[in-house]
């Protein structure tokens, strides 16, 4: 057992912070399991050195929580540990003042950890470290943001008994139309933005521009590029929990489900990444006059190979799958393009230094730790493998493309795809692969024996 932490989090932060913060009364300890949900605890102003000095005894039953937040004993982190206590320990630069809480309270990111300071290795965020490590032995650093979609509901559905759209927060004024890119309409919630934006601020997230999207509630919250992708997952991570709390505190209902209104888009969590070389150079950025870089190709092509085995990731609950139905603004084949918001790959255009890809396919439900990891070791494999990505999609990427790599188009066979993948075993690494395919299987399972509405309605009285 070791009192080091593993994490290089030292007692001065905590020491600092709370000699900054005499107000702060309570601070959340969040650990985020494979589906991205926080776990942890509220521990009083007293007792936040002693996480600095010797982290928190936590289960390591904790990672292998279904959906509901129940037991999954396929992770083999149950009964085949006994469900032992490991330590989690802060995350460095993580502990922050919230916003808008009563009485005032802080946040700090943790980490799981072994006993002796070992990683634990079905932890999201050591999954992604992994993969940043490997590009950082191969002189190269992933640079990205995150995009944040998100739909605006009325705390109580309507009398169909589907979700509703919220009224405006400033003077309840009700709308069900589409109103994409209305910035009148943005006024409407413009009490909410700001405490959103005062949160994300108190919490060192650069958030940016507000966007009102297509389908009546929703909305996109984009976020400031980072140099180090850990610290854009972390923003993404840390968002979505301002904006949950923020829209509770005025009365309305913050939704991340992929689809939560059948006759309009989804919520994507578009995932922008570049790579800098040990000079800070942009190795994706081709020179004036000349054609695509030969990384940016590869990493394209890896990309595509990989897609079908790493589906699961980028939309890991039944929810998901309903996204991708056919000119819904969420791609259905792994096809790639420039300045085109069809296809699966984005190149943006824009300024050459800046080159980057935008990868589309992930919902706004998935965890953002796991698919940046995925993603960057879709972007090996592609260099590795020195892989053509093939032509470029220049008109409707919705189309067919029976040429280009397969990919699942469901839930059941993302589940089977991803629990045979040896390239998904290698991207999360053995023990969160495990996991998180566990996961899934049991979250699988507990749809199919639940009997749901659309049962009654479509056989009831018919069969």
């Amino acid at each position: 057992m070791t009192d080091i932490c593993p994490s290089g989090a030292t007692l001065a932060e905590a020491e600092a912070f709370l000699a900054a913060h005499p107000e702060i009364e309570a601070v959340d300890i969040v650990l985020n399991d494979s589906n991205g949900i926080g776990r942890g605890k509220i521990i009083r102003r007293h007792e936040l050195a002693s996480i600095y000095k010797s982290g928190r005894h936590m289960p390591i039953s904790i990672l292998g929580l279904d959906i509901c937040g129940e037991d999954v004993d396929e992770t083999g982190l149950i009964w085949d540990h006994g469900d032992g206590d490991l330590r989690a320990w802060p995350v460095p630069g993580t502990l922050k003042a919230l916003h808008n809480t009563t009485p005032p309270r802080a946040e700090v990111l943790m980490s799981l950890y072994e006993l002796d300071g070992r990683p634990m290795t079905s932890d999201p965020r050591h999954a992604l470290q992994r993969q940043v490590d490997e590009f950082a032995r191969r002189g190269l650093k992933p640079a990205g943001a995150f995009e944040l979609e998100f739909f605006l509901l009325a705390r109580e559905r309507g009398a169909d008994g589907k979700v509703r759209p919220a009224a405006d927060v400033l003077d309840g004024r009700d709308s069900l139309k589409t109103e994409v890119y209305s910035v009148d309409h943005l006024h409407g919630m413009l009490p909410l933005f700001s405490d959103i934006y005062a949160g994300a601020e108190k919490a060192g997230i650069r958030a940016e521009t507000m966007i009102s999207e297509y389908a009546p509630g929703q909305y996109e919250l984009t976020l400031h590029y980072r140099e180090d992708v850990m610290q854009a997952a972390d923003d993404l991570i840390r968002l979505k929990r301002i904006v949950r709390a923020q829209a509770r505190a005025h009365g309305v209902v913050a939704c991340f489900m992929a689809k939560p209104i059948a006759d309009y888009a989804g919520s994507g969590m578009h995932f922008h990444v570049s790579l800098m070389d040990e000079a800070g150079e942009n190795i994706f950025a081709e020179k004036p006059g000349s054609g695509w870089t030969e990384p940016l190709l590869q990493a394209l092509g890896g990309l595509r190979a990989t897609m079908g085995e790493a589906m699961l990731v980028f939309a890991p609950h039944l929810n998901s799958w309903r996204r991708f139905a056919n000119q819904s603004y969420a791609p259905v084949s792994t096809s790639w393009g420039v300045n085109n918001r069809s296809v699966a790959l984005r190149v943006p255009a824009g300024d050459v230094k800046a080159r980057r890809i935008e990868h589309r396919p992930s919902g706004v439900d998935a965890n953002p730790y796991l698919v940046a990891a995925t993603v960057l070791a879709g972007i090996l494999h592609g260099f590795d493998a020195r892989l053509d990505p093939g032509p470029e999609t220049t008109g409707n990427g919705y189309a067919d493309d029976p040429d280009g790599p397969p990919i699942p188009r469901d839930w059941r066979s993302a589940i089977e795809a991803a629990q045979d993948s040896e390239f998904l075993k290698s991207a999360l690494g053995e023990d969160m692969h495990r996991t998180f395919t566990a996961v899934k299987a049991a979250e699988f399972a507990r749809v199919q024996r639940t009997i749901s509405e659309v049962d009654f309605d479509l056989y009831l009285h018919t069969v």
